[in-house]
């Protein structure tokens, strides 16, 4: 008796109650199965080769766009390779693809919990802007001159215009668009000045014209 008058009585109240918690449970089963449905759409990194190249779950190569990365055996090539195995390695990361590179490799986007990753790397100075066609370019643009000048990674590491030591002054320097361009210059070549040796592009400082002409390089023009 008691039971079915209380009933009565809050009878609007309970049935509150009841749709309340069954809006809950649906909420949460939705989330469950968004999560779901979101997490087969990512892909997981399997490996990562260098600073700007990583292998997904179906053995694809994929090439993160609008940066390069130095080469392993390059200045901070190994400091950059450490830094995206941090943010991606066994991770699952969600791929905005915007073209294919010169090796026929997928170039793209890359995001780990909305975190843009090409983005990081350019922000820290672990990688040279590209400034090949993409959504993001202007963005990655800004963040790339901000690391350049505020000397961030490779800018601080690895770039130099005075020998690191005073018995090798000769400067080697490689072609940006051509690099099987690669001359040294001597303290008496005109424009000695003005070369800057980028080690994470594999320019270096030699001691003597042997060590450079043993490394590919030939005497820059107007040289005496």
């Amino acid at each position: 008796m008691f039971l079915k008058k209380y009933l009565k009585n809050n009878f609007k109240k309970i049935l509150f109650y009841l749709f309340f918690i069954l809006f809950l449970v649906s909420i949460f089963f939705n989330f469950i199965f968004y999560k779901k449905i979101k997490e087969k759409n990512l892909d997981i990194v399997t490996e990562v080769v260098d600073g700007d190249t990583i292998i997904i779950n179906n053995n694809q190569t994929i090439r993160l766009s609008n940066l390069y990365a130095p080469e392993i055996d390059y200045c901070a090539g190994n400091l950059a390779k450490k830094r995206l195995e941090e943010l991606v390695f066994k991770k699952r990361i969600k791929i905005e693809t915007v073209g294919k590179d010169s090796f026929k490799r997928t170039l793209g986007l890359v995001y780990y919990q909305e975190k843009l990753i090409n983005e990081i790397l350019l922000k820290e100075g672990l990688a040279r802007y590209d400034g090949s066609p993409s959504p993001k370019r202007d963005i990655l643009k800004k963040v790339y001159d901000e690391a350049f000048k505020n000397k961030k990674g490779i800018f601080s590491l690895c770039v130099s215009q005075n020998p690191p030591n005073k018995n090798c002054l000769i400067k080697g320097n490689i072609d940006r668009h051509y690099p099987q361009k690669k001359r040294y210059f001597l303290p008496s070549c005109h424009e000695y000045k003005q070369v800057i040796v980028e080690k994470d592009l594999g320019e270096e400082w030699f001691c003597d014209e042997k060590e450079a002409q043993k490394k590919g390089f030939i005497k820059a023009q107007n040289c005496p």
